[in-house]
């Protein structure tokens, strides 16, 4: 399990709107039984967003919201086969959680 590994979303309550989420947690914290996420959402069903707290990020040519406000930890068990990893795309994560946790 790597970091920006994205899976299918393990929660079928919320799956049609939000159909993946992304690994952010360090590949250091692997000995954890849990993963910190971010959920991708269909640009329909975020609506009007900022961009710098919710980047779009492109997963299996779908352009998806990365809600970073909505970062959530879940069990790595329930994670079952990334479809994509999205490092290349890691600097928009990581600045959308620099606005979560400062501001900027």
């Amino acid at each position: 399990m790597a970091q920006y590994d994205v899976y299918p979303n393990p929660s079928a309550s919320v799956g049609n709107g939000i159909p993946y989420v992304v690994v952010i947690q360090s590949d250091l914290l692997d000995a954890l039984t849990t993963r910190l996420t971010v959920p991708l959402t269909t640009l329909a069903f975020a609506g009007k967003v900022p961009t710098a707290l919710c980047p779009v990020i492109e997963v299996k040519g779908q352009r998806l919201h990365a809600l970073a406000h909505y970062a959530a930890p879940l069990p790595a068990k329930a994670l079952r086969r990334p479809v994509q990893n999205v490092s290349a795309q890691a600097s928009a994560l990581i600045a959308a959680m620099d606005v979560v946790l400062s501001g900027v």
